[in-house]
């Protein structure tokens, strides 16, 4: 069986579980079934005290590109840490104006839904809509649906809305920015779980998506493992190497400590 008649398979088998939204063209959904990060890695991950620096770092040996600062995506909710399986969604401006289409009763073409209902519990939405900041790319009601399928926060290349719900609910999410102004209308679905981009980054299904008030990094699923017993190590070396600062030992010693985690 090729990809695409599994594909079409695994469609059918989601749909007559309830799971199909249908606000999108069954051709706009890439992959519905795929692997997804244990849930022993993801609790190491979140047990790690400096988080998304280390990850950032290890990224940096690898000569992957994986980390997205704060300051460009930032935490809805202060304090927030996630990890999980990506799961993604793209999204592209309407070109009939808003007025017209609310005039001719368009049916919505966001996706959120659609998204949440394929996903399994432990994973994160990962939605791009290029850095728009002037519409939403969801809400409390997507909030709801997503918490209702397991999904344990959103990464978004956009803006949202109904900050209060986010709030309300304890839903982690980072985004470009917040606006009152609703996608009805203004944006369109284009793609499910294909790749996808955060500002300057590029995320996959089923890669590790890592947030923190820092920013948020994304780990190729391949190289889930080695990043963890790496950033332990870091971590590790860190802790010690705060402990000789504290004892005051003599710069001679600390030195060759330096830029050991950047090797």
């Amino acid at each position: 069986m090729n990809t695409n008649n599994q594909l079409v398979k695994d469609y059918e088998e989601y749909k007559a579980q309830g799971r199909i939204w249908g606000g999108v063209a069954p051709e706009s959904i890439k992959r519905i079934k795929f692997p997804r990060i244990e849930k022993q890695i993801i609790d190491e991950f979140l047990a790690l005290e400096d988080l998304t620096g280390s990850i950032s770092d290890v990224l940096d040996t690898l000569g992957i590109k994986g980390a997205v600062p704060a300051s460009h995506l930032g935490p809805l909710l202060p304090s927030s840490k996630i990890a999980g399986t990506a799961i993604t969604l793209r999204s592209i401006p309407e070109r009939k104006t808003v007025t017209k289409g609310l005039m001719d009763k368009d049916y919505i073409r966001m996706a959120t839904r659609d998204t949440h209902y394929l996903a399994e519990p432990g994973d994160i939405l990962v939605a791009d809509f290029g850095g728009n900041l002037e519409v939403s790319n969801m809400g409390g009601q997507s909030v709801a649906v997503a918490q209702s399928r397991g999904v344990v926060g959103a990464i978004v290349n956009g803006a949202v809305r109904d900050v209060a719900s986010f709030r309300k609910r304890e839903f982690p999410t980072w985004c470009r920015g917040t606006t009152p102004i609703t996608g009805k209308c203004r944006m369109q679905a284009v793609e499910i779980n294909g790749p996808v981009t955060l500002y300057d980054t590029l995320v996959e299904p089923g890669d590790l998506i890592v947030a923190d008030e820092s920013g948020v990094c994304v780990v190729p699923a391949d190289k889930v493992n080695y990043v963890l017993e790496k950033c332990k190590s870091i971590i590790q070396e860190e802790e010690e190497m705060r402990e000789l600062i504290d004892k005051e030992v003599p710069i001679s010693e600390l030195k060759p400590l330096y830029r050991k985690r950047y090797s």
